[in-house]
């Protein structure tokens, strides 16, 4: 086992003037040394690629690599495979633009954790914890409403997308390619099929990351929960899926009544 495991931390973006600067400066700024930062861009047209030319040079004068393209896709999922495909570390970690590493030294407490401090002799395959909700200025609104469960298996998410996809790092060698014949919820997807393949999952008990309101499958709710309740119906079953669903339903609504967001 490495001293310290590669972690290659992928951003994805596009049209990302506004929100990209904060997510590659929590990346930059990681007290971890070993890592990697993978920008994939969708063919911009604003300052992105300013922004990342940018980061290029602190990143180059901070001594760690920074690679990145910009080309057209066909989604984000494909942009994502497109990061997996650039990957060389022992961990993939999706960080997209507009969120943000929650803290400083976020990467180094969580290697400390599950590597060192526990005595651990193996690499887990799956690192999962908490995530914060900021709004486009990056302001704290609150906890997400689902919470990370204290143990985490595949059948863990009959019960929804209850880790964020930005507080996950997945060992490299078990992550399978999204599937992009999803286009709102391929990462819901693709995260119960790390699970399966995941014999080693580890809950770090921390804030991990701070995610910004208002993504994609939010923006598309409606065709982003038809895709899901598929998803779920091919992993669970049909029935047990249409009935955690009048769950689902009365538990967002007393969520939102409370709190003013899903």
């Amino acid at each position: 086992m490495k001293e310290y495991p590669l972690i290659s931390i992928i951003t994805i973006t596009y049209q990302a003037e506004k929100v990209l600067e904060r997510t590659a400066e929590s990346v930059l700024r990681q007290t971890y040394p070993a890592i990697e930062y993978l920008l994939v861009d969708g063919n911009s047209s604003d300052s992105t690629l300013s922004l990342i030319m940018a980061f290029e040079g602190k990143f180059s004068a901070a001594n760690r690599p920074l690679h990145w393209i910009s080309e057209p896709d066909k989604g984000i999922y494909d942009a994502m495979n497109k990061g997996i495909s650039m990957a060389t570390g022992e961990y993939v970690w999706f960080m997209n633009a507009g969120d943000k590493i929650s803290s400083d030294d976020c990467l180094e407490k969580i290697m400390q954790q599950a590597l060192w401090e526990k005595g651990k002799t193996d690499l887990p395959d799956f690192l999962y914890g908490e995530t914060k909700i900021v709004d486009e200025q990056g302001a704290i609104m609150g906890d997400r409403r689902l919470k990370a469960p204290e143990k985490l298996d595949w059948k863990s998410f009959r019960m929804g997308m209850l880790v964020c996809h930005q507080s996950m790092l997945v060992k490299k060698s078990i992550v399978p390619s999204f599937d992009t014949s999803y286009k709102y919820s391929a990462d819901f997807d693709w995260t119960i099929r790390c699970l399966r393949k995941a014999k080693n999952i580890y809950n770090t008990h921390l804030v991990i990351s701070h995610f910004l309101d208002g993504g994609v499958s939010k923006q598309k709710m409606k065709a982003s929960l038809k895709e899901r309740f598929h998803i779920m119906s091919k992993n669970y079953g049909y029935l047990p899926t249409v009935l955690r669903h009048f769950w689902f339903i009365c538990r967002a609504g007393w969520f939102k009544i409370f709190h003013g967001w899903i």
